[in-house]
This record gives C-alpha cells, structure tokens and sequence, in this order.
C-alpha cells in the first residue's frame, strides 16, 4: 500500500483544503449532522445547497466525470481526495448524494441529450434534490421482486404502487423510479426505469416516524401518476441493467455513517465516573477500547488497499462490501458500549447536548447503516461468492414469468 500523496495529489488537497476553511466550518467532535439524524436545525437545506452551489463553482463536483458529463475529468483518487478533506467539515452534502453521486452518473450513462441537459447541471448546482425509489415493502433486499406498476398509455406511463424507506423524499424535486412494466417475462426483464418529478399528481409522500423521533425516511405512494415516455431512462424492459448502473454508483458512494468511533469513545471515558473512579481507569474498558480501535485502523487500512489500487489505475477488489459490513456492525458495537458506560445519564439527545447524548441519537439511526446501500446478508453474500468462491444462493424463481412467482398476495387471491 501507498500511504502518501504523489505530487500532483498533494498540490490538488492543498487545494482543496483552502476551499474547505473558506466556506465551511469544521465539524465538531462526535458531532451527527442533521441529515443523518433527521432532525436538522433550521435553514440547513438552504445551507446545504449554498455549499454546493461553491462547490459546483470552485469545480469540485463531478471531479472524475468526463468533461461531456460537465466534471473535470481527473482520476477518481481526487474525489476520495476531496471525500477524505470534505468529512472533517459540516457541509451537509449527503443530501445530494442521491443525484450527484447516483442518478447524475446513470443519467449520462443511459440518457439522451435532452436528458442531459435538463438535468446533469441542475443536479450539480443544487438546483434540483434527487431521492431514490427503488426499496418496496414485500421486496425485503431483492429489487428485482417489485411490484409497482408502469402501463404504457399513448406517450405516457401510467405508474400505481408503493416505495418505501426513500430518503428525502420529503424535500426531494426528482425522483430515480424503477416499476414493472411487463409481468410476463422473468423478473429481471420486466423493469422499466424513469426520471419522476416529485410534484406530479399522484404522487403522495408519508413521512415514518422514527425511534429518534426524526422524520427522514419516507414511504410514497402512486396513484394514476402519469410520466410522458421521454421520462423513461433507457429501453423498456430494461430497467434492470439501469438500475445495476444506479447500484454500482451506490456501493461506490457508500461513506461509514457518521458518529462516534473510537477516539470518542475513549473521550468518553475519560470523562465518565463510576464507583471506582474515571471509567478510563478499568482494565475491561481499556481492553473494549483497544479492541474497537484495533479494528478501526484495520478498516482504515483496508480502505487505503482500495485506495492504492484507484490511485494506480485498478479497480478495487471486494474491499467495499467487507468495509460497510465490518463498520455498520462496528458502529453499533461503539454505541452500545458508549451507552452503557454513560448508564442513566444516557438518554439526551441534539446537537448541543453533551457527548453521551451524540452517542444514544447515534444508537437510534445506527440501525440503517446496516440496511442502507445493501443490508448485512447482501453483503456477505457478496463476499461468499465473489470473495471465497462459494456457490449461489439456489434461485427457484429463475426463468420463471414474475406473473407465476408465487408470492402472499397471488396466496390471498387464490
């Protein structure tokens, strides 16, 4: 592994460095920003949008799109680069992850000119908020399962159904959508993928109610909504290698949630009193806090793997799936353990309470890391068989008309 920046790299983070500490601030120790959480401070999406309206102006977006895609056409080790320097401020960029960073690169992949130029700009300027439509509720992780449908009428699409766990949607303008459009071949055949304005009629979107009390997930709901055929991204029934594109862009985007690790966990024992004294001062503390931190450095080395391989021109190995598995269940363990530490004094939460109370509102959204971006069981699967060479999962659908998959609600009809 190459731990150092060539020349050129470091020129380009200095550069980015002074763009960050002129418009931005840095962000605070433990700190959960407010799009994670779901309870933001008021103003943040003006805020977020100012940001990435300089972004966009300083030519930080889109750093390693060709220049037909409006990026600059550098390698993507600049944009891991601009990753690495942008995570220590609070920018609030997450919530443009959805366009810039999946429906901006399948638009250009798969979209026409006109396409293009509706959208790609607008996206990168912040002027429109994507959210992602894909997730259904009897779907359970296999999207290819989906039930929502798409009915070709004249140059429309008739669209009726249901998405949920789609962050954003509440705010969103555009929407990524994927819906059947033919149940008569197998599954994977019968997709269709569109471009969704949010503010079509028929379109309703129902905040969930969180445990954190936040509101970031939604489900949404389609009745009769029309979409004209140039909305439709890519050929009719092909929606499923559409998507494959919009998913490979996801697992790339895919960042560690934000929260606590290991360094605040041993602020927080330093700070915290038992009994006896200083948490910090009992030998099964000190050993937990050496076993996370242990694990820590191993998922920063493994990132640095992918990192040497990017910054040569390689494509990264496996180490995306092993580094979301392995930090989705590290961060809970952080938290638990943060928790149980703290004890009664736990339950406070926001952004300006003390720090045992970023790690219970950390805790209560830590659950969708695990889900989110491919839940725990894809992800082993991916390493079972791309990584270990292990056999596939049997498939009994395969080949089969999704019209003839048995499924609960062809049970209640029968």
């Amino acid at each position: 592994m190459d731990f150092d920046d060539t020349p050129q790299e470091a020129a380009f983070r200095a550069e980015v460095k002074a763009f960050l500490a002129a418009n931005a601030p840095l962000k605070k120790p433990g700190l959960i920003d407010g799009y994670r959480s779901g309870r933001p401070e008021p103003g943040y999406l003006e805020r977020a949008k100012d940001f990435q309206c300089r972004k966009y102006d300083a030519g930080f977006t889109g750093l390693h799109w060709p220049a037909e895609w409006g990026g600059r056409g550098l390698s993507p080790i600049h944009t891991i680069i601009f990753n690495q320097e942008e995570s220590k401020y609070d920018t609030l960029s997450a919530i443009f992850n959805i366009g810039c960073n999946m429906a901006v690169p399948t638009i250009c992949t798969w979209g026409t000119p006109e396409q293009r130029e509706q959208h790609v700009r607008a996206c990168m300027r912040a002027e429109k908020v994507w959210c992602q439509l894909f997730s259904e509720p009897s779907g359970g992780s296999d999207l290819a399962a989906l039930r929502t449908r798409a009915e070709k009428q004249g140059d429309e699409w008739v669209i009726n159904g249901q998405k949920i766990w789609n962050s954003g949607a509440h705010y969103a303008d555009f929407g990524i959508l994927v819906a059947r459009s033919n149940p008569d071949v197998p599954k994977h055949e019968g997709i269709t993928y569109f471009l969704l304005d949010m503010k079509t009629p028929g379109v309703e979107v129902r905040p969930i109610k969180q445990i954190s009390g936040s509101s970031h997930f939604n489900e949404v709901f389609f009745t009769d909504v029309r979409i004209p055929d140039s909305c439709r991204l890519g050929p009719v029934g092909g929606g499923w290698k559409v998507a494959l594109t919009t998913l490979m862009n996801e697992r790339h985007g895919v960042r560690e949630s934000t929260g606590p690790d290991a360094e605040e966990l041993l602020r927080l024992a330093q700070e915290v009193e038992t009994e006896s004294g200083p948490a910090i001062d009992d030998p099964s503390v000190q050993e937990k806090i050496a076993e996370i931190y242990t694990r820590s450095q191993g998922l920063k080395f493994t990132k640095y793997r992918g990192i040497t391989a990017i910054s040569r021109g390689q494509n990264p190995g496996p180490e995306s799936s092993i580094i979301k598995y392995v930090a989705a269940n590290k961060l809970q363990e952080i938290l638990s353990f943060g928790l149980d530490l703290v004890g009664m004094a736990g339950p406070e939460m926001g952004q300006h309470t003390a720090l045992s109370g970023a790690f219970q509102e950390a805790l209560l959204y830590s659950p969708s890391s695990r889900i989110a971006g491919g839940t725990d069981e894809i992800m082993k699967n991916i390493i079972a068989e791309r990584v270990l060479g292990l056999p596939q999962d049997p498939r009994v659908d395969k080949n089969v008309p999704w019209r003839d998959i048995p499924s609960s609600a062809t049970t209640r009809r029968s």
